[in-house]
Protein backbone atom coordinates (compact mmCIF):
# COMPACT_ATOMS: atom_id res chain seq x y z
CA UNK A 1 0.00 0.00 0.00
CA UNK A 2 1.15 3.65 -0.68
CA UNK A 3 0.41 5.99 2.02
CA UNK A 4 -0.14 10.19 0.88
CA UNK A 5 0.73 12.39 3.64
CA UNK A 6 0.78 16.08 3.10
CA UNK A 7 1.48 15.73 -0.80
CA UNK A 8 4.49 12.99 -0.19
CA UNK A 9 3.87 9.13 -1.36
CA UNK A 10 4.88 7.21 1.59
CA UNK A 11 5.55 3.55 0.96
CA UNK A 12 7.34 0.66 3.24
CA UNK A 13 9.04 -1.82 1.59
CA UNK A 14 9.99 -4.30 4.41
CA UNK A 15 12.84 -4.94 7.00
CA UNK A 16 14.32 -0.87 7.54
CA UNK A 17 13.66 0.39 4.09
CA UNK A 18 10.94 3.22 2.88
CA UNK A 19 10.50 5.18 0.03
CA UNK A 20 9.18 8.45 0.02
CA UNK A 21 8.42 10.62 -3.16
CA UNK A 22 7.22 14.58 -2.83
CA UNK A 23 4.88 16.37 -5.32
CA UNK A 24 7.88 17.42 -7.20
CA UNK A 25 9.23 13.69 -8.27
CA UNK A 26 12.16 14.20 -5.25
CA UNK A 27 12.31 10.31 -4.51
CA UNK A 28 14.33 9.54 -1.20
CA UNK A 29 14.82 6.11 0.36
CA UNK A 30 15.94 5.15 4.22
CA UNK A 31 17.96 2.19 4.75
CA UNK A 32 17.10 0.13 1.71
CA UNK A 33 17.70 -3.31 1.61
CA UNK A 34 18.79 -6.51 3.82
CA UNK A 35 16.81 -9.90 4.16
CA UNK A 36 15.79 -9.98 1.09
CA UNK A 37 13.02 -7.51 0.93
CA UNK A 38 14.06 -5.78 -2.29
CA UNK A 39 14.94 -8.80 -4.00
CA UNK A 40 12.03 -8.47 -6.56
CA UNK A 41 12.62 -4.88 -6.73
CA UNK A 42 14.60 -2.72 -9.26
CA UNK A 43 13.74 0.63 -9.28
CA UNK A 44 16.69 3.12 -9.87
CA UNK A 45 14.64 6.04 -9.37
CA UNK A 46 16.06 7.41 -5.26
CA UNK A 47 17.25 11.16 -5.98
CA UNK A 48 18.92 10.66 -1.86
CA UNK A 49 19.88 7.51 -0.27
CA UNK A 50 20.39 7.71 3.50
CA UNK A 51 22.12 4.74 5.59
CA UNK A 52 22.13 5.28 9.86
CA UNK A 53 23.92 2.50 10.55
CA UNK A 54 25.93 -0.67 9.60
CA UNK A 55 23.09 -3.18 10.21
CA UNK A 56 21.54 -1.72 7.41
CA UNK A 57 24.21 -0.98 5.19
CA UNK A 58 23.35 -3.32 1.98
CA UNK A 59 25.05 -1.96 -1.18
CA UNK A 60 23.00 -4.23 -3.34
CA UNK A 61 20.28 -2.40 -1.84
CA UNK A 62 21.53 1.08 -2.51
CA UNK A 63 22.31 0.09 -6.60
CA UNK A 64 18.60 -1.52 -6.84
CA UNK A 65 16.82 2.20 -5.57
CA UNK A 66 19.55 5.01 -6.76
CA UNK A 67 19.86 6.69 -9.39
CA UNK A 68 23.20 6.83 -11.33
CA UNK A 69 23.75 10.63 -10.02
CA UNK A 70 21.93 9.89 -6.44
CA UNK A 71 23.56 11.33 -3.46
CA UNK A 72 24.15 8.60 -0.79
CA UNK A 73 24.48 9.85 2.91
CA UNK A 74 26.17 7.51 5.31
CA UNK A 75 26.97 8.19 8.80
CA UNK A 76 30.69 7.98 9.46
CA UNK A 77 30.77 5.19 11.65
CA UNK A 78 29.40 2.61 8.73
CA UNK A 79 32.26 0.75 7.70
CA UNK A 80 32.20 -2.39 5.90
CA UNK A 81 34.81 -3.86 7.55
CA UNK A 82 32.72 -3.99 10.87
CA UNK A 83 30.78 -6.36 8.88
CA UNK A 84 30.80 -10.42 8.40
CA UNK A 85 29.11 -9.27 5.27
CA UNK A 86 31.29 -9.13 1.95
CA UNK A 87 30.36 -5.55 1.13
CA UNK A 88 31.08 -2.87 -1.21
CA UNK A 89 33.58 -0.29 1.05
CA UNK A 90 31.38 2.98 1.50
CA UNK A 91 33.47 5.19 -0.28
CA UNK A 92 33.63 2.33 -3.43
CA UNK A 93 29.94 3.28 -3.88
CA UNK A 94 29.94 4.86 -7.92
CA UNK A 95 27.49 7.63 -6.22
CA UNK A 96 28.06 11.32 -4.85
CA UNK A 97 28.70 10.07 -1.00
CA UNK A 98 28.16 12.00 1.68
CA UNK A 99 29.21 11.07 5.69
CA UNK A 100 27.51 12.47 8.24
CA UNK A 101 28.46 12.69 11.67
CA UNK A 102 26.05 12.36 14.60
CA UNK A 103 24.63 15.86 14.59
CA UNK A 104 24.88 17.52 10.84
CA UNK A 105 22.42 19.57 8.62
CA UNK A 106 22.84 19.14 4.81
CA UNK A 107 21.32 21.20 2.24
CA UNK A 108 20.69 19.20 -0.76
CA UNK A 109 18.97 20.09 -4.04
CA UNK A 110 14.76 18.61 -3.07
CA UNK A 111 16.12 18.42 0.42
CA UNK A 112 17.02 19.12 3.94
CA UNK A 113 19.19 16.32 5.79
CA UNK A 114 19.86 16.38 9.75
CA UNK A 115 21.44 13.54 11.78
CA UNK A 116 20.59 12.98 15.41
CA UNK A 117 22.56 10.45 17.55
CA UNK A 118 20.52 7.26 17.95
CA UNK A 119 21.91 4.29 20.25
CA UNK A 120 20.12 2.06 22.78
CA UNK A 121 21.24 3.52 26.46
CA UNK A 122 23.39 1.62 28.79
CA UNK A 123 20.96 1.27 31.44
CA UNK A 124 17.83 1.37 29.21
CA UNK A 125 15.96 -2.23 28.47
CA UNK A 126 17.57 -2.72 25.02
CA UNK A 127 21.19 -4.23 26.35
CA UNK A 128 22.45 -7.62 25.70
CA UNK A 129 22.99 -10.63 28.36
CA UNK A 130 26.24 -8.87 29.49
CA UNK A 131 24.64 -5.58 30.08
CA UNK A 132 26.06 -4.01 26.77
CA UNK A 133 23.52 -2.01 24.67
CA UNK A 134 23.08 -3.98 21.28
CA UNK A 135 23.06 -0.54 19.62
CA UNK A 136 26.11 1.77 21.50
CA UNK A 137 26.03 5.49 21.25
CA UNK A 138 28.33 5.88 17.90
CA UNK A 139 27.20 2.85 16.11
CA UNK A 140 24.43 5.23 14.11
CA UNK A 141 22.07 7.82 13.74
CA UNK A 142 18.76 9.19 12.85
CA UNK A 143 17.38 11.01 10.10
CA UNK A 144 14.98 14.16 10.00
CA UNK A 145 14.68 14.89 6.71
CA UNK A 146 12.80 17.81 5.07
CA UNK A 147 10.87 16.66 1.73
CA UNK A 148 8.79 19.21 0.12
CA UNK A 149 5.85 19.78 3.19
CA UNK A 150 6.71 16.79 4.42
CA UNK A 151 8.99 16.36 7.25
CA UNK A 152 10.34 13.08 8.68
CA UNK A 153 11.53 11.83 11.04
CA UNK A 154 13.41 8.12 11.00
CA UNK A 155 14.94 7.36 14.36
CA UNK A 156 17.09 4.55 13.09
CA UNK A 157 17.74 1.61 15.71
CA UNK A 158 17.40 3.30 18.50
CA UNK A 159 15.91 3.65 22.29
CA UNK A 160 13.02 6.25 22.10
CA UNK A 161 15.57 9.18 23.60
CA UNK A 162 14.37 11.79 25.35
CA UNK A 163 16.55 14.30 22.32
CA UNK A 164 13.66 13.14 20.33
CA UNK A 165 10.52 14.38 22.08
CA UNK A 166 11.08 18.01 21.04
CA UNK A 167 11.79 17.16 16.70
CA UNK A 168 8.97 18.84 14.93
CA UNK A 169 8.15 15.92 12.64
CA UNK A 170 4.69 15.65 10.83
CA UNK A 171 5.59 12.27 9.46
CA UNK A 172 7.32 9.42 12.16
CA UNK A 173 8.56 6.51 11.10
CA UNK A 174 8.25 4.16 13.96
CA UNK A 175 10.41 2.17 14.73
CA UNK A 176 8.51 -0.66 16.76
CA UNK A 177 10.69 -4.11 16.51
CA UNK A 178 11.12 -4.01 19.96
CA UNK A 179 14.32 -5.87 21.67
CA UNK A 180 17.08 -4.87 20.16
CA UNK A 181 14.87 -1.11 19.45
CA UNK A 182 12.33 0.85 20.88
CA UNK A 183 9.01 -1.88 21.10
CA UNK A 184 5.50 -0.38 20.18
CA UNK A 185 4.54 0.73 23.66
CA UNK A 186 7.96 3.29 24.04
CA UNK A 187 7.54 4.23 20.47
CA UNK A 188 3.55 4.80 21.42
CA UNK A 189 4.69 7.12 24.22
CA UNK A 190 7.60 8.61 21.51
CA UNK A 191 4.87 9.16 18.74
CA UNK A 192 2.44 11.29 21.90
CA UNK A 193 5.53 13.44 22.47
CA UNK A 194 6.09 14.60 18.73
CA UNK A 195 2.73 14.66 18.09
CA UNK A 196 3.36 14.41 14.17
CA UNK A 197 0.31 14.81 11.36
CA UNK A 198 1.16 11.37 10.94
CA UNK A 199 2.76 7.87 12.23
CA UNK A 200 3.56 5.45 10.13
CA UNK A 201 5.29 1.93 11.46
CA UNK A 202 8.36 0.15 10.31
CA UNK A 203 10.79 -2.47 10.60
CA UNK A 204 8.86 -5.25 12.58
CA UNK A 205 8.10 -8.50 11.66
CA UNK A 206 10.89 -9.05 9.32
CA UNK A 207 12.06 -11.66 11.58
CA UNK A 208 11.38 -13.27 15.03
CA UNK A 209 13.71 -10.94 16.76
CA UNK A 210 11.30 -7.59 15.60
CA UNK A 211 8.21 -9.50 15.95
CA UNK A 212 5.40 -6.84 17.06
CA UNK A 213 2.15 -6.49 17.32
CA UNK A 214 1.18 -3.79 14.41
CA UNK A 215 -2.58 -3.81 15.56
CA UNK A 216 -2.04 -3.05 18.87
CA UNK A 217 0.57 -0.14 18.13
CA UNK A 218 -2.02 1.13 15.99
CA UNK A 219 -4.86 1.32 18.51
CA UNK A 220 -2.30 2.96 21.15
CA UNK A 221 -1.25 5.55 19.05
CA UNK A 222 -4.52 6.63 17.89
CA UNK A 223 -5.72 6.29 22.08
CA UNK A 224 -3.35 9.16 22.27
CA UNK A 225 -5.06 11.46 19.70
CA UNK A 226 -2.51 10.86 17.03
CA UNK A 227 -2.81 10.06 13.62
CA UNK A 228 -1.80 6.44 12.54
CA UNK A 229 -1.85 4.64 9.49
CA UNK A 230 -0.51 0.60 8.85
CA UNK A 231 1.65 -0.15 5.44
CA UNK A 232 2.02 -4.11 5.83
CA UNK A 233 3.06 -4.52 2.76
CA UNK A 234 6.44 -4.27 4.69
CA UNK A 235 5.80 -7.44 6.63
CA UNK A 236 7.39 -10.53 5.55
Amino acid sequence: MTVRHDGTLVEWLGYATARLETADGFVAYLDPGRYGVLDDYDARDGDLVCVTHVHHYDPDGIERVAKEDATVVVYEGVDAADSDRDLTPVDDLPYEVVRVGEAERLELDGAEVRSLPAYNEPDGPHVDENGEPHHPRGLGVAFLLALGDTTVFWPGDSDALEAFRDLDASLFLANIGGSVVMDRREAAALAEALDPDLVLPIHYDTFDLLEADSAAFAADVAGRGVPVVLDERGVS
